[in-house]
């Protein structure tokens, strides 16, 4: 069974390893939503109870998948995110990502109150047990932003607010509005660099990390050799052919490592993480009911201290060639 622990210093208690939904709006291939409803479906009764979501994913369908998927259950802890812009009438901030183009983003409080009315009609709930601002719009005191999702709690929309893709100094001022349940951010062995400033800062105010991309955007499964011409992590340049080779190269090690423990790479990888802090909660996503299972079971994996020894000589901090998003 999956370890359940607090989320935040104030926070619900929810399962250590989260589902990622993202991946289901055939960004990384193609996905039909008999079969998504099914995964999720399958994440809840492996004990994966908080499904991650946003607005952004799929334009609003992912939202509405989800809210299909939990009819009925009573065991799902919702995370939704807010503030990238899709609708060409509406103002925003263009923010550079490193990968080819740009995110539109609005984090004015008039937006922040329409997004939420928005989420809450697709996942066909009165509340949200987690809302995150997606990013933070450079044109909008991340002050203001926060506020008015702490309104939200005060109506009783909402019942915990996150941050995404922040700075630990953006963390600070966000907190000392209202408190801030959990930071979602990039974590893996794949990329490190949360451990620095970011990491050490939740901790000290008491602030869960979600890790998002947990398996390096699936490269930390081993299994990713070349990608098809719609995947989406075309845009990637950790993933370009060259860097793609040298990745490999490099992570060889890790999968080494993995086959000699009689565990998958990824399931390494996932055991790896949770063994960082019981306030970090990865969020795996995943096409298939078959990993489902297998990410599910990376929770049972102890780890000895010269086996994590070993996995951070090989998975140094920076080791990862190509730019990343944030």
């Amino acid at each position: 069974m999956i370890d359940k622990q607090k989320l935040g210093s104030s926070g619900p208690r929810v399962g250590r390893l989260g589902y990622g939904a993202m991946v289901l709006e055939g960004y990384y291939g193609s996905s039909n939503d008999d079969d998504a409803i099914s995964v999720i479906n399958q994440a809840l009764d492996a004990g994966i109870t908080m499904i991650d979501s946003a607005d952004a994913y799929g334009n609003g369908h992912n939202e509405r998948l989800v809210s299909r998927a939990i009819k009925g259950r009573t065991d799902a802890f919702i995370a939704t995110k807010f503030g990238i812009v899709f609708d060409s009438s509406e103002i925003g901030t263009d923010v550079p990502t490193g990968w080819g183009f740009s995110l539109k983003i609005n984090g004015r409080p008039d937006y922040v109150r329409r997004s939420l009315d928005l989420s809450l009609s697709r996942l066909g709930r009165e509340s949200i047990d987690l809302w995150y601002l997606h990013y933070p719009d450079p044109n909008v005191p991340i002050e203001e932003t926060t506020g008015a999702m702490a309104q939200a709690i005060s109506a009783g929309k909402v019942r915990q607010i996150g941050l995404s893709n922040v700075t630990a100094e953006q963390v600070r001022r966000a907190h000392a509005i209202h408190p801030i349940a959990a930071v979602q951010y990039e974590y893996s062995l794949w990329r490190r660099e949360v451990e620095t400033e970011l990491l050490p800062t939740l901790r000290e105010l008491g602030i869960a990390l979600v890790a998002w991309s947990p398996l390096g955007a699936g490269f930390l499964t081993g299994t990713v050799r070349e990608l098809d011409s719609n995947d989406f992590r075309q845009n990637n340049p950790r993933f370009s052919k060259e860097n793609l080779t040298i990745n490999t190269n490099r992570f060889a090690p890790l999968f080494k490592l993995a086959k000699e423990l009689s565990v998958t790479p990824a399931q390494l990888a996932l055991a790896w993480l949770l063994h960082q802090g019981d306030d970090i909660f990865p969020i795996p996503g995943t096409r298939s009911s078959v990993r489902v299972t297998e990410n599910a079971k990376a929770s049972e994996i102890k780890l000895n201290a010269e086996q994590l020894r070993q996995i951070d000589q090989i998975a140094t901090p920076g080791i990862t060639v190509g730019a990343t998003l944030v």
